[in-house]
């Protein structure tokens, strides 16, 4: 359906805690089973629990992958119901131009909202792409919010 399908680990364990080899290991361990099941061998990883430092970000780019992190959280985690959930990513303050947005797999009122969310996005005048066509692979650098900035540019 023209969808990327990534990496976010095998475990979801604490990044930041892990030795180079064991996130290397544990990287590569998804890797295999995500290309074993769709052919395709994941180039980019998303940290669990948005933690990351450059230990981390070497140790994956060390792999020919690069990091890649959110800046709209839609709290689905917490289940505070479909409306919330609407409200919480259309109306967030860093809603823009390469955003990207933060849904779990296993949320509750996720699959029932989707459609609602993508259609208020477009209506705002975003389109949506696969993160692949999204980020920037070079010559960037991340800001606080987590989007990438191409250096030597404003937001």
């Amino acid at each position: 359906a023209g969808m990327d399908v990534m990496n976010h680990s095998d475990d979801h364990a604490h990044f930041s805690q892990l030795s180079e080899q064991d996130i290397i290991s544990n990287v590569n361990t998804c890797n295999d089973k995500i290309e074993a099941i769709t052919g395709t061998r994941p180039t980019l990883f998303r940290c669990p629990y948005g933690e990351y430092d450059n230990h981390v970000v070497s140790a994956v780019n060390s792999m020919g992958m690069h990091v890649i992190q959110w800046n709209v959280d839609s709290l689905d985690w917490k289940e505070q119901g479909a409306e919330a959930e609407i409200r919480q990513v259309l109306e967030h303050k860093h809603l823009g131009n390469g955003s990207i947005i933060l849904f779990h797999n296993d949320a509750k009122y996720t699959p029932k909202v989707l459609d609602t969310i993508l259609k208020g996005i477009k209506e705002k005048g975003f389109e949506i792409v696969p993160i692949s066509q999204l980020i920037h692979r070079e010559n960037f650098e991340m800001d606080h919010e987590g989007r990438q900035i191409p250096k030597g540019k404003d937001v």
